[in-house]
């Protein structure tokens, strides 16, 4: 099973505020789908609340959703209480990525767990004022590469750089 984790963040390491989205970046937002597309996606309740109606669940993946509440149910997605029971319900899993795709206490758990290996990481480059933030993480444990850029234009309102991290 290989665990990977992406998320985009600004400078104060924001991911986002009042549950949702801070920003409208069409190239990140492409990037997500195509790099999720036909994976699993592990969300926490919270965040796949946050997600418009219309998209839910996120078409072309897997939809995965953590919860403590027994009870809840979501259509056409798995619910799991425990991300350890997510994971070992995925342990056999050889075809597909189970992407990490938020928010902020689900990227802690993961990343507490030591179960990821890939992160993708969009830096933009601004500040928007978030409530919920990415987890500090050590970056000696990883090697970074480069794999993406956007200039400010008339479709977003701030640059940002697509990173890969790899495990060492």
């Amino acid at each position: 099973m290989n665990v990977a984790l992406i998320v985009a963040m600004d400078r104060d390491r924001g991911i986002g505020r009042d549950n949702d989205l801070m920003w409208h970046l069409p190239v990140d937002m492409q990037f997500f789908k195509d790099t999720t597309k036909n994976q699993v996606v592990v969300m926490g309740r919270k965040n796949y609340d946050s997600i418009p109606a219309k998209y839910r669940p996120l078409p072309g993946r897997e939809n995965v959703i953590l919860t403590r509440n027994e009870s809840f149910k979501a259509d056409g997605c798995a619910v799991f209480n425990t991300l350890e029971d997510c994971l070992n319900a995925y342990k056999d899993e050889t075809e597909r990525t189970v992407f990490i795709i938020g928010g902020g206490e689900i990227y802690r758990l993961a990343l507490e767990a030591n179960v990821v290996d890939v992160m993708y990481i969009t830096h933009i480059n601004h500040s928007y004022g978030a409530d919920t933030f990415f987890p500090a993480f050590d970056l000696t444990e990883w090697k970074i590469e480069t794999i993406g850029e956007q200039k400010v234009d008339e479709r977003h309102d701030a640059s940002f750089t697509m990173m890969k991290y790899t495990k060492k």
